[in-house]
């Protein structure tokens, strides 16, 4: 199942055709997807720039076309010499701000077009680096077998961040080639996976929606507004700076989201408005 595929669930179940996913899942993949709806679908650009928590299991010993259990394999090698040392070594590596090369079967564009199309084409496509940040990558177990290596790790990382490119990084520097085998996203900014409903529960209807001013609170830094200043980002007018360069949720004294709100030249200008002037 496609994220494009629970979209199209919940647009059936919601009765608009406004929705949106705060991030792709690979088909592969289970874990959290966030959905908005409706007004909510501006707020979803910014959940997706949230980091996220990943559990993976990264396999050692060959190395496929598009980095993951899915594609054909493209090389085998032996591992019995590779060591538990070697591995945490490699994926140390990773950890901080790096760059690193998106996996060509991504949703990247390339001239327009998404790059896993232009591999299924039968493309040879390899993107340019980009500055990423892993704050976790912890190795949770590691399973040996005759022909391959199996690593458990989870990772915390920021938006932008591909597994299966440091799956395929880490076999490429023990020089036995890596892909990705099994991937679960158990966070994505202040939404977890122990809040998150079934797919069955989504289908029947069986959930409340998070309201909007509730998702606010999770995304941003609250800003609590004075009634004059509802009033004035409501106009969109600008009010006085928030204390940091941060994105502010400006909330009424009522709880109602009233705007996304950030400095600029010296002011605090609203970015979207969500409450109209009366």
């Amino acid at each position: 199942m496609t994220s494009h595929d629970v979209v199209a669930i919940a647009r059936r179940v919601l009765g608009t055709r406004k929705v949106g996913h705060a991030g792709t899942l690979d088909p592969m993949a289970t874990g959290v997807l966030v959905l908005g709806f409706n007004n909510a679908t501006r707020l979803l650009q910014y959940i997706t720039d949230g980091d996220k928590t990943y559990q993976a299991t990264v396999v050692l010993g060959a190395a496929t076309v598009t980095d993951d259990a899915e594609g054909a394999v493209i090389s085998r090698s032996d591992v019995l010499a590779v060591s538990d040392e070697q591995i945490e070594a490699e994926l140390s590596v990773m950890r901080g701000t790096i760059m690193q090369r998106p996996s060509s079967v991504s949703a990247v564009k390339v001239d327009g077009e998404r790059a896993y199309a232009r591999v299924r084409a039968g493309e040879s496509v390899e993107l340019a680096a980009r500055e990423i940040t892993i704050s976790q990558l912890d190795i949770h177990a590691i399973r040996r077998f005759d022909t391959a290596i199996e690593v458990d790790i989870e990772v915390t990382c920021s938006a932008g961040t591909y597994i299966r490119a440091i799956a395929r990084d880490c076999g490429e520097g023990l020089g036995v080639g890596g892909h990705l085998n099994a991937l679960r996203r158990s966070r994505v900014a202040g939404f977890t996976v122990d809040h998150a409903i079934t797919l069955a529960q989504l289908k029947s209807g069986d959930f409340t929606a998070l309201a909007l001013v509730d998702v606010a609170r999770r995304v941003f830094n609250v800003r609590d507004l004075a009634l004059d200043e509802r009033a004035e980002l409501a106009f969109g007018r600008s009010l006085s700076p928030n204390p940091t360069p941060d994105i502010y949720a400006g909330i009424s004294s009522g709880n109602e989201l009233i705007a996304l709100i950030a400095n600029k030249d010296g002011f605090a200008k609203p970015i979207a408005v969500f409450a109209a002037a009366n």
